[in-house]
């Protein structure tokens, strides 16, 4: 039986982002099922206590990096790799289980030493000179994986095309519960909120844009609560001039975020591209909260026709369908939701991943 897990994570728990939210998650479920956990990551200067049981190791110093139009919170230091993978060994862990094991540089050094059954989870939508010019170097890489998942259809295709990996797709998960366990705090004011680093990519400028058009035509005025940070907040703040109805909330921790999620009457995700899979939006269903989503396809698919999707970087068409879902919503419409939310609960996710990470022990010990 699998008893010991490591889980590895490229980028930095003290960044917020979706991989790290799935990683952390995966650590409780584990850790609620009675297993030894350990969390390895980058930035060991990193000191603050995050809400999970499990042993949380970090290695050496952050940097960001441009990454499929986002900014990678990743270690480039051999000796935070080397570091990372005795602590690993020292663990004693029965399957090695690396999220993105393709981003540099501490899976890299994890994967090569192939020493435990490893089972690599990959999020990544679209490709770029990140797979193109490294690409000999993952096919190699890719030799030591066991067993490869992917988010999406999307994230798997993205994959499969950059380096050849069949992996097998499931999704991200969550802990639906979590999100009806805070109070509803609903007033009468009309509460729309953005989550997600403040970035180029996912596209909040056309959700300030719509909120200060709709408001200066007058009538209920809809406030926006803006969760997360990064390089596009100050353009944000001139783009705003401070109106009051707008709100930078920045980087919360996961308890507010859900707070935020239960007083809102919708979350606005207005992301232009590269999302493999929208978990943000099943979090806003578990949380009985309406979803209006931009129509790209990681969120068409995890909309499941329970959103109002409108039309990428165009902040008319984004007003229009705020004003729709606030007219048409009802309590039928939310309940469906949040049963299409539950079908991705983080514990069925892992009841998956127990039957994987069997395989990849079996895998690992067939004769090669």
């Amino acid at each position: 039986m699998i008893e010991r897990i490591a889980l590895v994570s490229p980028y930095a728990l003290s960044v917020f982002g979706g991989v790290q939210e799935q990683v952390l998650a995966m650590s409780r479920e584990l850790s609620r099922r009675g297993r030894d956990v350990i969390v390895i990551c980058p930035d060991s200067s990193d000191t603050r206590l995050y809400d999970t049981p499990a042993e949380v190791a970090r290695f050496g110093h952050l940097l960001s990096l441009p990454a499929n139009g986002s900014k990678a919170p990743l270690t480039l230091s051999l000796k935070a790799a080397r570091e990372a993978r005795e602590a690993l060994e020292a663990f004693k862990p029965d399957v090695v289980h690396l999220h993105e094991p393709f981003a540099p540089l501490i899976g890299w050094a994890i994967l090569r030493s192939h020493r435990t059954p490893q089972v690599a989870t990959f999020h990544r939508s679209g490709g770029g000179p990140a797979f193109t010019l490294t690409r000999p170097l993952l096919k190699s890489l890719a030799g030591d994986i066991d067993v490869a998942s992917s988010v999406s259809e999307s994230a798997a295709l993205t994959i499969r095309n950059a380096v050849g990996v069949e992996s097998r797709v499931l999704f991200n998960g969550f802990e639906t519960d979590r999100f009806i366990a805070t109070p509803r705090e609903r007033g009468d004011e009309i509460v729309l909120v953005c989550v997600g680093r403040l970035e180029e990519r996912k596209g909040t400028e056309f959700a300030v844009h719509a909120v200060l058009e709709h408001n200066a035509r007058g009538g209920d005025q809809w406030r926006l609560v803006v969760i997360g940070d990064g390089d596009e907040r100050a353009k944000l703040e001139l783009l705003c001039a401070h109106d009051e109805m707008i709100v930078f909330a920045g980087a919360v921790d996961d308890a507010t975020k859900r707070r935020w999620l239960r007083r809102a009457n919708a979350l606005l995700a207005p992301a232009t591209r590269g999302e493999s899979f929208g978990l943000v939006l099943l979090e806003a269903m578990a949380s009985e909260t309406l979803v209006v989503a931009s129509d790209i396809p990681g969120y068409r698919e995890a909309a499941g026709g329970h959103a109002v999707l409108f039309e990428p970087a165009n902040e008319r068409s984004l007003e229009q369908a705020v004003a729709k879902a606030l007219s048409g919503e009802n309590a039928e419409a939310i309940a469906s939701a949040r049963r299409h939310a539950e079908r991705w609960s983080m514990g069925h996710l892992m009841d998956e991943f127990q039957t994987i990470y069997e395989i990849a022990r079996q895998r690992f010990h067939e004769p090669r």
